[in-house]
């Protein structure tokens, strides 16, 4: 849709989405700060003090990451066991047909998962990882056209944000994937036509504070990322030149619609932006 779309239009709806979207940021900032320094307590770091003395000892106990390996090891041995991590459950009549038909269900579903894609267990890992620790993790499970196939992939709680007030993803009237890509990245999903062709210029130094901490942990440090930082917004929008209409009266309802809207974060460039339900759904509920 938004080929089809001003350039004034475009910047002033990237404008206030992004304006949205830090008041969504904002909202949680305490949330932000509790997990950040939660991350000291791993006791995966030394730290070298002066405080109360010289020499202090600057060394957690590894209770909570003890914890989180062992939540993580029993939760992947139950969710991915070695036969594969799909089973098929029939629902009403039961007969050799049926079975037959579920068994190559569970035998393409596992090739696919085990097999095709290869990120599909090391991500659910992490997603693991991560759920023991912030409370909340998430996947996201979509066709990507620079690979041609589906891929599934693991998105922290830190980089998915919902309003203030939404007690649901689901039923939020807005959420947001903080995504981080590549030059590269981008321009593969440009040339294949899922973002608009657009020059976004060098990547902004947006550094995320909760990301910083993981990587110190882990033993890195984010002296330069040169990537994008790409919101992926599921919103509700009523769209000049793209209203809702009454099927019986043809006046417009004011009801907003819910579409995909993707945006560079440094340059406020909308990507793409897309109908978030489908054409033959007459309520026109959020896909």
């Amino acid at each position: 849709l938004a080929e089809f779309m001003d350039d004034s239009e475009l910047q002033s709806l990237a404008s206030d989405l992004i304006d949205d979207f830090d008041n969504d940021k904002a909202s949680r900032k305490e949330w932000g700060r509790v997990y950040k320094d939660g991350l000291d307590l791993l006791g995966i770091t030394i730290e070298d003090r002066s405080e109360p003395w010289d020499g202090a000892c600057g060394v957690f106990h590894p209770m909570l990451t003890e914890a989180a390996i062992r939540f993580q090891s029993e939760m992947i041995s139950e969710t991915f066991p070695a036969q594969g991590p799909v089973k098929a459950r029939i629902i009403g009549k039961v007969d050799r047909e049926t079975e037959r038909a579920a068994q190559r269900v569970v035998q393409d579903m596992n090739f696919q998962l085990t097999e095709k894609m290869i990120e599909f267990r090391p991500e659910h890992e992490k997603m693991l990882w991560s759920l023991a620790l912030a409370g909340a993790s998430f996947k996201k499970v979509y066709f990507d056209p620079s690979i041609n196939r589906q891929v599934s992939m693991f998105v922290p709680a830190e980089d998915l944000y919902i309003p203030y007030g939404a007690s649901d993803a689901r039923t939020a009237p807005r959420v947001t994937h903080v995504m981080r890509k590549t030059k590269n990245e981008v321009k593969k999903l440009q040339y294949a036509g899922f973002y608009r062709d657009v020059e976004l210029g060098e990547p902004g130094k947006d550094f995320d504070s909760i990301q910083r901490r993981k990587d110190e942990a882990d033993g890195f440090s984010a002296l330069k990322d040169d990537r994008y930082r790409i919101l992926e917004m599921q919103v509700e929008l009523d769209l000049e030149g793209f209203e809702d209409y009454d099927p019986e009266t043809g006046e417009e309802t004011g009801i907003a619609l819910p579409y995909i809207v993707t945006i560079e974060k440094g340059t406020q460039d909308i990507l793409a932006m897309r109908r978030n339900w489908d054409e033959s759904d007459p309520f026109k509920q959020a896909k």
